[in-house]
């Protein structure tokens, strides 16, 4: 019993080597972080002006830089101003907010009525050019839009300190998507 012991440490080290050279096969063919860039090395991202008839005035900078930051931190491709693999541009074409509905939840007010929270809607959209002179077959124009309810009791400035960057953040997952994991 005490050479099968052995046996099984010998072996063990064995396992773990060969664990480690599959893993490394597999690196190679596969990218785990599913991106499909893989012969484009830079990439130039203009600003995205805010072109919608409502205007939030940090909205076209706060936007171009966190979708700069989101290429630049979560794939190696290196910024440039000139001759890009791949340009990202666009326009913010709506911004607005407006009421949707009436929530279910009730309290009752000191005189036995029955009071309903309203809510309101921030809704954004995006237009997008994709360009990737590498394989110009995967370039695009997209229009991206998405929108949060919240509670229409929020000050104009909690709406744009929470909202706009919930709302901003999903738009840019889906870019992101469509342009790094192409799916």
């Amino acid at each position: 019993m005490n050479t099968r012991i052995k046996n099984i440490n010998l072996k063990q080290p064995l396992v773990m080597v060969m664990l480690f050279a599959l893993l490394g096969v597999l690196n190679s063919c596969y990218s785990f972080t599913g991106s499909s860039l893989t012969d484009e090395k830079t990439v130039q991202i203009n600003e995205f002006p805010n072109n919608a008839s409502l205007v939030n005035p940090a909205l076209s900078q706060q936007f171009s830089t966190d979708i700069q930051n989101r290429f630049l931190q979560r794939t190696t491709l290196k910024g440039t101003k000139e001759n890009p693999d791949i340009l990202i541009e666009g326009e913010i074409t709506d911004y607005t907010i407006g009421a949707t509905t009436i929530s279910s939840n009730t309290t009752t007010n000191p005189s036995g009525g029955v009071i309903q929270q309203a809510q309101n809607k921030l809704t954004i959209t995006v237009k997008v050019h994709y360009e990737n002179k590498i394989h110009p077959d995967s370039s695009f124009d997209r229009t991206y839009s998405d929108e949060a309810a919240f509670n229409s009791n929020l000050s104009q400035s909690d709406i744009e300190a929470s909202q706009v960057k919930i709302v901003t953040e999903r738009i840019i997952n889906k870019i992101f998507n469509d342009i790094v994991a192409n799916w």
